[in-house]
């Protein structure tokens, strides 16, 4: 039932995911460095049992090929990862399936050892509309405090589940 789940909810991601977002950066300083994710391909998908989200996680070039590749210890610096996160819904007329409800965010973490050596090299931000915004100092400690448990997977959550 659990890998079945899990093979729905990858195959519901990288049909709604295109569809879904609709993010333009253009605006935003940090777009060009990272650009946007309406067109990145899907890493893997989870559902988050406390805050009740479905979640499909993309990937830039970097971060896919990374994985493609099985080179994610460490992720390679210019990986960007996207959680995209919906609240849960049960489907209206299949009640054992989860579907995604309404959107509740877009948020990211950006690999550059360099430039962020106080958080494992990642930097954490979310989309505002369509531009990518990094987190202060106090949202950054926050997410970083949570990854820390990750530490041994280069601090991401992420299993990539296509490769």
């Amino acid at each position: 039932m659990q890998k079945t789940y899990l093979a729905g909810l990858i195959v519901l991601s990288t049909f709604l995911s295109p569809a879904l977002v609709n993010a333009e950066t253009a605006s935003h300083p940090e777009q060009a460095l990272h650009g946007s994710y309406k067109d990145w391909r899907v890493l893997g998908v989870s559902h988050r049992l406390d805050k009740k989200y479905v979640r499909a996680i993309l990937g830039n070039d970097i971060a896919i090929n990374a994985a493609r590749s099985g080179k994610t210890q460490p992720w390679p610096d210019g990986t960007v990862i996207a959680k995209l996160s919906w609240k849960e819904q049960t489907h209206p007329r299949w009640p054992q399936a989860v579907i995604p409800g309404e959107f509740a965010g877009a948020e990211a973490i950006i690999k550059d050892s360099k430039k962020y050596p106080e958080t494992g090299g990642w930097a954490f931000g979310h989309w505002e509309g369509g531009n990518l915004v990094i987190n202060d100092k106090e949202k950054t400690a926050t997410c970083f405090a949570c990854h820390t448990i990750m530490k041994d997977h280069d601090y991401v959550f992420t299993e990539p589940a296509l490769q």
